[in-house]
């Protein structure tokens, strides 16, 4: 079993939200820094096709980073300000409410747990651009009860040490927002239909980011158990939300797998479902979300299981749900429901 300063841990680690800026986003209550060793994979993956997409990547590299995170950040939702102050020195500003710790959460969030996240992402934009030069200066922290999280990129006259991807001068403070003065995504070339699959993938990322790394951190076995049990309680708390926006409500197991259902065909999966005397089965063909993680693992499907018997006892009482998979923890998963 794990200790319970693994488990918060985990939670810090898994962020698995029905919308960007809602839901499990305030399940970011981890007691301990999570030492991640490099930027992971996916987050490499999208920054420099994302800098493309966006039209970003012909300005010069702080300006270029700054600009991301703020276009970024905007498509999914998350309320943040970018401020250009030279060519080598671009402003991020996360105002308050932070999205990512909804409402009293952010009280149980310690400034290690924001240092790691800055250390292992706006840290290491540089490196992503290939420019040894350009780091992340960090001056405030809203978990250390300043006024919103902030900082700025700048790209050095000469390479920089890994510790000096990301320093902090608490001493210094943002300029002031000037929305005219920000970028802003081209209305022809982002039509509404791409905004809103861009805003989804923005949510999807933390998951497809975080679970294999937590196989990583803590082995299959142990992160097998985390995973289900983050998985599960996220579903507790948000089948009622989730329900809602599948015109669906609480009752048996013929109605869990009528919403299970529904869910699965929601997030673009191919599914069918049968019925066999009192019983159901859902037969999932595709599971999109981590169809092509290249160090995906068979325990990351223990988040899927955990979060579908979380939504079950959300639903009702003494719903069972059972899964098998295929080879290797992947689909097809046949879901029995009773």
């Amino acid at each position: 079993m794990a200790t319970v300063a693994k488990r918060r841990r985990a939670i810090s680690c898994l962020l698995h939200r029905a919308h960007p800026h809602g839901g499990d986003a305030a399940r970011w209550t981890g007691r301990q820094r999570i030492r991640v060793p490099r930027v992971s994979p996916p987050a490499q993956e999208r920054f420099l096709p994302g800098l493309k997409k966006l039209g970003l990547a012909h300005l010069p590299p702080a300006v270029a980073a700054a600009q991301y995170h703020y276009l970024s950040n905007w498509i999914g939702g998350v309320h943040v300000e970018y401020m250009y102050e030279s060519d080598r020195k671009a402003w991020i500003r996360y105002p308050p409410p932070r999205w990512i710790w909804k409402g009293t959460a952010i009280c149980g969030v310690p400034g290690e747990v924001s240092r790691a996240m800055l250390r292992g992402w706006h840290a290491n934009n540089g490196v992503a651009l290939g420019n040894p030069k350009l780091g992340f200066v960090c001056t405030k922290q809203s978990v250390d009860g300043q006024d919103g999280l902030e900082g700025y990129y700048f790209e050095y006259d000469h390479a920089i040490e890994i510790e000096q991807r990301l320093v902090f001068a608490r001493h210094l403070e943002a300029p002031l927002f000037d929305p005219a003065a920000a970028p802003a995504l081209p209305i022809a070339q982002w039509p509404k239909p791409r905004l809103e699959k861009a805003y989804r993938n923005y949510a999807m990322e933390y998951v497809r980011t975080a679970a294999p790394v937590m196989v990583q951190l803590f082995g299959p076995d142990e992160a097998g158990h985390l995973l289900h049990l983050t998985g599960k309680l996220i579903g507790m708390q948000y089948f009622d939300e989730i329900a809602r926006g599948l015109s669906a409500g609480k009752g048996n197991a013929e109605a869990f797998a009528a919403f299970l259902h529904a869910l699965f065909e929601a997030q673009g999966d191919l599914a069918e479902m049968e019925k066999s005397g009192g019983a159901f089965e859902i037969r999932q063909q595709t599971w999109r979300l981590m169809s092509d993680v290249a160090d995906y693992h068979t325990a990351c499907a223990s988040a899927l299981k955990g979060l579908c018997d979380g939504l079950a006892a959300g639903c009702g009482r003494r719903i069972c749900v059972a899964m098998r998979a295929d080879k290797g923890g992947v689909p097809p998963f046949v879901w029995s429901i009773g």
